[in-house]
Formats: structure tokens, C-alpha cells, sequence
């Protein structure tokens, strides 16, 4: 989940608490908060996620399945061109036309997953965007209730304490904003609500780049 809470988590906490605070005044309380932590850490994520394995269960045993067979069927042209890549005078016309095979063999593959999995992907993407929606209120409230007046990342602080990461305080906030959120998107729904739908996140068969074959 990185699509609408990275946006967030690379400005929404330290914008809302320096706007909240007047520039002349004192900051008395410095906190930190992992967003992506509060709403996958929220009841209505949780649950979510718990009902998606029913409901999309078939779509995704047929994900796995698939995944599986495409990870057997590739492997085998990944292991071949490794070795032929370190035999002495290696071809290497035949070793760029292993790779170029191999390559798009796997872009096949990761598009055929994407097609598979599109259901759960859009379906996650709507629980979050449920969620996220309420992430500011949730944090601001957060903020308010631990006297708190700036809130940083914690990749972006040097160093800090336990007591001053408020994430825990901004999950309490969601669960009281949005006590659940449903996995079936309306008909037309896009996520963010973009024009196109977004890219899905759907796990490749084989997502390891081979190198450039290279002889000797």
C-alpha cells in the first residue's frame, strides 16, 4: 500500500501540524507516526482484509495457481541462460536471444497476473482510499489528544523515543472515524479517482532481472 499514503506520509503530517501552529509560536511536543502502519494496523483494514479471503477466494487460488506454473515455466530459461552465459566462448547471439525470450516471457507473465488479480487489487485499493480519507481528521485528532504540535516520519527523524511515535494513537483515531469499510467498489470506482485504472500490484512470476548475458 504505497499509492495514496506515500503522498501523505511525505507531507500530510508535517503540513497539517506547521498549518495548525502559528509560525511565532513554541513547539512543545514533537511526536513521530508511520501512517501506512496506523491504517494497515486500523480494525477496518483488518477486517477488510479478513472478508477479501472469502470473497475473493477463487480469484485468489487462481492467482497462486497460476503464479506457481509461470515460476515453473520460467525458472527452467533463467537456469539455461545463467549457464550458458558461463561457458567458454559463448555464443553471444544465441545468449541475446535466450534473453530477449526470457524477458518477454516474463513481461507476459506479470501481465497475465495483473489481469488475474485485478479484482483484489481494486477492491484493496477502495478499502484504502476508505480509510485514507479520514487519515487527516485522524491524525490531527491524534495530535490534539497528545498535546502534540509537530509530527514527523520516523525515517525522518535522527533519532526518538517510543513515547513520542503516536502511531498507535492515530490507528485509535481511524477506528473511531471509520469502524469498517467495505471491499466491494461501486461500478465505476477508480482509486484516487483517477480517469484510467491504476496500475495493479499483482505478484510477478519471476520479478528478478537477468543480467545482460555476458561471455567470456
Amino acid at each position: 500500500m504505497k499509492t495514496m499514503i506515500k503522498t501523505l506520509a511525505a507531507g500530510l503530517a508535517l503540513s497539517t501540524a506547521i498549518a495548525a501552529v502559528p509560525a511565532s509560536a513554541q513547539v512543545n511536543s514533537i511526536a513521530v507516526a508511520n501512517l501506512d502502519a496506523a491504517v494497515q494496523r486500523s480494525t477496518a483494514w483488518t477486517n477488510a482484509m479478513t472478508q477479501m479471503q472469502t470473497t475473493y477466494k477463487a480469484t485468489l487460488d487462481q492467482l497462486n495457481t497460476r503464479q506457481t506454473a509461470l515460476r515453473n515455466e520460467l525458472q527452467p530459461l533463467a537456469t539455461k541462460l545463467e549457464t550458458d552465459a558461463k561457458a567458454p566462448n559463448a555464443n553471444q547471439a544465441a545468449l541475446q536471444t535466450q534473453y530477449n525470450t526470457l524477458q518477454q516471457r516474463q513481461q507476459a507473465a506479470q501481465q497475465e497476473l495483473a489481469r488475474i488479480g485485478q479484482p483484489v487489487v481494486r477492491a484493496r485499493a477502495y478499502v484504502e482510499e476508505q480509510i485514507v480519507a479520514k487519515l487527516d481528521d485522524a491524525l490531527k485528532a491524534a495530535m490534539t489528544r497528545k498535546n502534540v504540535n509537530l509530527v514527523l516520519r520516523p525515517d525522518a527523524a535522527l533519532s526518538f523515543q517510543q513515547a513520542a511515535d503516536i502511531t498507535a494513537d492515530v490507528t485509535t483515531e481511524l477506528n473511531r472515524l471509520v469502524p469498517a469499510a467495505s471491499i466491494t467498489p461501486p461500478v465505476n470506482w477508480q482509486p484516487g479517482g483517477q480517469q484510467g485504472a491504476a496500475a495493479p500490484a499483482a505478484p510477478a512470476a519471476n520479478q528478478q532481472q537477468k543480467p545482460q548475458p555476458q561471455g567470456r
